[in-house]
């Protein structure tokens, strides 16, 4: 007979070292590829705590893999630990004020993901060391979510086929299970050259580069009308070419960010994004370089770990707010439009599926904070969003859950959530995933029948697809640039 109690107890023993880790990483603030500080942080905690650490894996420097236990089954926890640039913001107030101006800020949590992944993990490990059970428990330090695919990277190496199930969350402003189909991307850079000249004197001897980044960018907003109403185009200008405007621009650089529920779909849009740079070209004539960067895969939802996910954050319940954390949520809710709100009570709506209805709906919008447990739906909705954990769940049965961590209406990638991002909201809603994962963890080691069954759940869903990396052989990975 298994005793969650125990495992519960053991996390509530070790909460304060791995806040500690949190807010350490929330500080470092290190962007894609570039965590160093924070892998190492990682890496020794795991050390600590006697898992046989690999470091560097896939030959990324700032990946990293701990396992503890021996035989089968094998269960991967994914944590992350990398920020956003131009997100600097200072902890524990609600006005804008960057610590560094234009600095980096974990503006998406991924501070207290990895810390949360790790106790969970560690949790699990007390446990095989207690009741001497049979089963392996591995961390798995994942770098470069954002904007970097660093899943996917160590996918296409093959890190992630030797577990069973894996297992991962992701801070929220709500509690509950991520039961919906992200979209797949790529991004790719298209780097124009050309011809420097004076732009006075001699501006016919010169060819614009910007010219063909302007061009490009005109083509691509008349392609927009052409393409599935869920595909999705960003871009951004990295290269204007200088500041000196009597100087025809020689070099210039785009960046694009495509979208689609489907790799296949995002390919398709891709290369017409490709031919549109081309034509760019053509008519400026210039030459383009069109650089890969990165890609990931969509989401596969896994219902049966979902379900028993669910049952354990039912049975562990939600924790209570103080007075102080209900009061600077508020101050945090009075920088938000009602835009802001509006969109957040509809992410709700897509995680509840048809489990959604007005009467919740209304008690959240009333709320400053998200003290309920969302209805599951065992429906997957799409998501706008993307994710390299989508490229994992191809591999293996994936699940997923959300633990409240900031306030009601709070937006991604945005100063206010890096503001709450090391505060004791935060802190609660860590200890909260964590128990939730280690639970859920603890439930499949000890029944591999649920193995089978979110294989054989997979499985079906893949409908005789098989994964294969969106990432070419030949991409190398890359930091901001």
């Amino acid at each position: 007979m298994i005793d969650k109690k125990r495992i519960l107890e053991v996390i509530d023993q070790k909460k304060d070292i791995f806040t500690e880790i949190s807010d350490k990483i929330w500080e470092y603030a290190e962007t894609r590829f570039e965590e160093f500080k924070s892998v190492e942080l990682l890496s020794k905690a795991l050390e600590d705590e006697g898992f046989d650490v690999k470091r560097e894996i896939a030959d990324i420097p700032t990946a990293v893999k701990g396992c503890y236990g021996s035989g089968y089954p094998v269960i991967g926890i994914l944590g992350e630990y990398d920020a956003l640039s131009g997100l600097s913001q200072k902890s524990g107030i609600s006005e804008e004020a960057p610590v560094i101006a234009g600095g980096n800020g974990h503006g998406c949590g991924h501070n207290i993901l990895g810390a949360a992944s790790l106790l969970a993990a560690v949790a699990i490990k007390d446990y095989i060391v207690e009741n001497n059970i049979e089963g392996t428990i591995c961390f798995y330090g994942c770098p470069g979510e954002e904007g970097g695919s660093g899943k996917t990277f160590m996918a296409r190496e093959g890190v992630f086929e030797d577990i069973d199930v894996a297992i991962t969350w992701h801070p929220g402003t709500y509690n509950g299970i991520m039961n919906v189909n992200t979209l797949a991307n790529y991004q790719v850079y298209y780097k124009f050259h050309g011809k420097s000249s004076h732009a006075a004197a001699a501006p016919h001897l010169g060819r614009s580069a910007l010219d063909a980044v302007e061009l490009m960018n005109v083509g691509v907003n008349y392609l927009r009308e052409h393409i599935i109403p869920e595909a999705r185009i960003h871009y951004a200008v990295t290269n204007t070419g200088g500041t000196s405007p009597n100087v025809v621009q020689a070099q210039a650089e785009v960046i694009y960010l495509i979208r689609a529920p489907k790799v296949s779909e995002v390919d398709e849009i891709y290369k017409r994004v490709c031919d549109i740079a081309k034509g760019a070209a053509m008519m400026t004539g210039t030459k383009c370089d069109i650089i890969f960067d990165k890609a990931c895969s969509n989401y596969i939802p896994n219902n049966t770990i979902e379900k028993l996910m669910y049952e354990n954050y039912k049975e562990l319940g939600t924790f209570d707010f103080d007075e102080k954390e209900i009061k600077f949520a508020r101050e945090i809710r009075a920088t938000l439009s009602d835009s802001d709100k509006n969109n957040d009570l509809q992410m709700a709506k897509k995680l509840m599926g048809e489990k959604s209805t007005s009467e919740i709906l209304k008690e959240l919008e009333r709320k400053d904070l998200c003290d309920i447990i969302l209805p599951y739906s065992d429906s997957s909705n799409v998501n706008i969003g993307s994710t390299d954990v989508g490229d994992v769940s191809w591999i293996v049965p994936t699940a997923q859950v959300f633990a409240a961590c900031y306030a009601l209406g709070t937006p991604a990638h945005s100063w206010q959530m890096v503001a709450q991002g090391a505060s004791s909201l935060a802190h609660k809603g860590l200890v909260t995933a964590g128990k939730v994962m280690a639970m859920t963890a603890l439930d499949i080691l000890t029944n591999p029948k649920i193995i089978e069954n979110a294989k054989k759940e997979l499985k079906e869903k893949l409908d005789g697809e098989t994964y294969i990396c969106p990432i070419p052989k030949g991409v190398k990975l890359s930091p901001i640039k």
